[in-house]
């Protein structure tokens, strides 16, 4: 997954290196949603570790 935010935040590095405005925005909010997903996750995943010992 963080290898998924990496890679939509280079597209928008790019994208706003050449003048794409659109498409920078675009995958920059993708790489942000992707990326808070990733938090939730996170913080389920350890306090489901927590509870279970």
């Amino acid at each position: 997954m963080v290898r998924l935010i990496v890679i939509f935040l280079i597209i928008a590095i790019i994208a706003a290196i050449f003048g794409f405005g659109g498409i920078a925005e675009g995958a920059a909010d993708i790489a942000k949603i992707i990326f808070y997903i990733f938090l939730v996750l996170l913080v389920i995943s350890l306090l489901s570790r927590l509870f279970r010992r």
